[in-house]
């Protein structure tokens, strides 16, 4: 036992707690962790070559294979540049082992040059933190890292775990793998559903906010009973991690972005009822206007995130009663000069069986939900934490957990240059992911705040374009670079042939959909 490294106590923990994918961008410190890692045959080494790419794509796997990946950083600038998505990951729930390297125990005290509070950075994206300063508390503090990824609190069913590994715990002996102790299951507190049950059947002016897991087939289901039982007005929180839809299920409007939207929506509720969901709030501040979009008097009842709650609601308030599902419908494929709601009818048109939808169109999504509620039962899969940059390493990470299933990734042009770097690895990988950029030129989600605000009004309004406008990018190029075969479409017909063969083809492909900003 005196022989083991440290590394290869991690290594060997990380593989039998069930976690056999990483997602690397490692530097000098982390050279003993690959060195074992590729020493590990049941570990999948997945090279990134931006650290928000690793994060995203560890983010992206977790929800579709519903068990951890883990990432393999590069110090505390390493990790800096992962924080965002790994924000989106925290949001979503996704179970994460977020793996720092860092210096030796003994350097840390000389501050070289990429030294830096590891722990406080990653305090702000994490449930856990943890650093051991031995070879002998490797293993145990990587089983206590994949417990807490793995463990549900409040409405998440699981987050971010960081492990720190200081390189000399990785190179020195005394080290031993770790059992990963069995998470606790919570009781269901039957007092708290019946209590929400007779709400539902006494009471009018309810709504159901379904959100998180319940976000699955089972759980739309048991939502759709409820509504159909009780009246209850049904409704998806704005942006579930991974959401099951299509023909035969239940379907369920999302709350909307904008924040007097959302809050006309909510205006007739009495009594929200939460499953899975969060209380709503406006995603920013606006002067004059309240932070929560309920109204006033609306009381909130939480269910909390555990699927068996809502199966039992629905077992007192629907026993015989089915749910109004979805019928198998496509729109008709359009002609003419391309739009984003033309690219939406021929998404919906052509969307395959079992496809996993990524989603950071942004602006331009706002006929995707109509267009493909009819479509073959598919995962859609949202910008949970509202951190742009998500959607490529999303869809790489869902391409790996899921080898048989097609994956198409709308992706906004604006927020696709914050990690194209993923393309790389898609081809790297040979993934199946089809990437539409809606291609409009423009920060179009800025035009539209601006907008709202009033900030901005003749000349002053010429100037601001300076900050909303990007011309000139060339993602055809971009893509064929990185080895992502890649076209571009100016009409409907060009995107639905293009479409059509990028589907058809294995491997990642890529599509420029050119398309005019969406009026605000």
């Amino acid at each position: 036992m005196s022989g083991t490294t440290g590394a290869h106590a991690v290594l060997r923990t990380l593989v039998d707690g069930g976690i056999d994918v990483c997602f690397s961008n490692p530097g000098t410190s982390e050279m003993h962790l690959v060195a074992e890692m590729v020493a590990t045959p049941e570990m999948r080494l997945v090279l990134c070559l931006f650290e928000g790419v690793a994060t995203g794509a560890a983010d992206g796997y977790g929800r579709m294979a519903e068990k951890p990946a883990a990432t393999l950083l590069h110090l505390g600038p390493g990790l800096g540049n992962g924080v965002a998505n790994l924000h989106n990951a925290r949001r979503a729930g996704t179970a994460l082992v977020n793996i720092v390297g860092d210096h030796a125990t003994y350097h840390r005290a000389f501050d070289a040059p990429l030294n830096s509070d590891i722990a406080a950075l990653a305090g702000a994206v994490s449930k856990w933190v943890g650093r051991p300063e031995s070879a002998a508390r490797a293993g145990a503090d990587t089983a206590e890292a994949i417990a807490a990824a793995t463990s549900a609190v409040g409405h998440l069913p699981g987050g971010v775990a960081t492990l720190i590994l200081p390189s000399d715990v990785c190179w020195s002996t005394g080290g031993a793998a770790a059992p990963v102790p069995a998470p606790a299951p919570a009781p269901l507190d039957e007092q708290a559903v019946e209590r929400v049950a007779k709400l539902l059947l006494d009471t009018e002016g309810c709504v159901l906010l379904v959100g998180g897991a319940n976000m699955r087939r089972a759980g739309l289901n048991a939502a759709g009973r409820i509504a159909a039982a009780t009246g209850a007005d049904l409704l998806a929180e704005k942006s579930p991690a991974r959401h099951e839809r299509g023909a035969g299920i239940p379907r369920l409007d999302r709350l909307p972005y904008p924040r007097d939207l959302a809050a006309a929506r909510l205006a007739g509720a009495r009594h929200l009822v939460l499953a899975g969901a969060r209380s709503p709030v406006a995603f920013f501040a606006y002067p004059g206007q309240p932070s929560t979009l309920l109204p006033d008097g609306c009381e909130v009842h939480d269910l909390g995130s555990d699927p068996a709650a809502l199966a039992r609601l629905a077992e007192l308030v629907a026993p015989r009663t089915a749910p109004v599902v979805a019928e198998a419908e496509r729109p008709g494929l359009p002609s003419g000069e391309l739009t984003a709601e033309k690219a939406a009818a021929v998404l919906g048109a052509l969307m395959p069986e079992g496809a996993i939808v990524v989603d950071e169109a942004i602006t331009s999504d706002q006929w995707l939900p109509e267009y493909t509620a009819g479509a073959p039962v598919h995962d859609w899969l949202n910008i949970t934490g509202g951190s742009i940059g998500m959607g490529l390493p999303v869809a790489t990470g869902a391409a790996v957990a899921c080898p048989g299933r097609p994956v198409i990734s709308l992706e906004a042009d604006g927020s696709a240059m914050y990690t194209p770097q993923a393309l790389w690895t898609q081809s790297r990988e040979a993934l199946d992911v089809t990437t539409v950029i809606f291609d409009n030129a423009s920060y179009a989600i800025l035009d539209g705040e601006l907008r709202r605000l009033g900030a901005f009004q003749g000349a002053d309004a010429q100037r601001s374009r300076s900050l909303i406008d990007i011309p000139g990018l060339d993602f055809v190029a971009l893509a064929s670079g990185m080895g992502v075969p890649a076209t571009r479409a100016r009409t409907a017909e060009e995107f639905t042939a293009q479409l059509r063969r990028a589907l058809a083809e294995p491997g990642p492909h890529l599509i420029d959909a050119v398309v005019p900003p969406v009026s605000s």
